[in-house]
């Protein structure tokens, strides 16, 4: 019971973050469409996946079978395929929240590079699932969840920018308890810890990979030595500009004029 309350107050928690992300005040600014657009692209993935686990339950396909199945031929499909299964609804929502709000949180903040990154998230928690996982099939978005929150946690502290290091912190907050289930001592034999451990490890590359690309912290030194300079140009006199008609000590004699004695 208590896992059940805690999983409820995380989803509260990331209720209330999104709602706030969402208020009243947030639509009477241009950031409206890049909030609204911001979330396409994860709905767009969260559809396909319920589509696939309503096809899967009202069919008798083995929609399983599109898992990854480590160091085997027929698992090879599964490193591009293995998040669009589950082994039904239950497992389906409890990744659902999650999915969303952690791909939001990637496209709006790395809106330019977010669809590469997402890709390279997605297929490489596949491939070191492929390498170190156990025998069977390995199915699920967990693999994906992991590899953006680790993402956009150490993104945000390599980068050291106020928005990026804040993500991290509430990454951190909500999905901290997540590092637990990358070890198999307190995993279940029916999860892919070795999926969750994938897709931590993915998450880390990119943030590496891509440190230089993206949002990166500005450089305040710069503005102020510009700032300190144009001042210094509006202090500084102009010496072109002074007459030396009116200082006499500049002024010198003619040539044909003597002194008096």
């Amino acid at each position: 019971m208590e896992k059940k309350h805690l999983i409820i107050l995380k989803n509260s928690l990331i209720i209330c973050s999104i709602a706030k992300i969402f208020n009243q005040d947030a639509f009477m600014k241009p950031e409206a469409s890049r909030i609204i657009l911001a979330g396409v692209f994860p709905l767009f993935v969260l559809f396909i996946l319920y589509v696939m686990c309503i096809i899967e339950i009202t069919t008798d396909w083995e929609l399983h079978q599109l898992g990854v199945y480590p160091m085997r031929a027929k698992g090879l499909l599964g490193i591009f395929t293995h998040p669009l299964v589950h082994s039904g609804f239950k497992h389906l929502l409890s990744n659902s929240l999650s999915l969303f709000f952690l791909s939001w949180c990637l496209f709006y903040f790395y809106r330019d590079l977010a669809y590469l990154i997402y890709l390279c998230l997605w297929i490489g928690s596949g491939v070191f699932t492929f390498f170190i996982g156990k025998s069977g099939w390995h199915i699920g978005a967990s693999g994906v969840i992991y590899a953006l929150a680790f993402f956009l946690f150490f993104s945000g502290l390599l980068r050291r920018h106020r928005p990026l290091v804040a993500i991290s912190l509430l990454v951190t907050f909500l999905y901290g308890s997540l590092v637990w289930q990358m070890f198999p001592h307190f995993t279940k034999d029916n999860v892919s810890w070795e999926g969750h451990l994938s897709g931590a490890i993915t998450g880390l590359m990119c943030a590496l990979v891509f440190l230089n690309y993206g949002p990166q912290k500005p450089e305040p030194l710069e503005e102020e030595e510009d700032e300190i300079e144009d001042g210094q140009r509006e202090d500084s006199p102009d010496m072109s500009s002074v007459d030396d008609t009116e200082n006499p000590s500049l002024r010198s004699l003619p040539d044909d004029e003597s002194q008096p004695l």
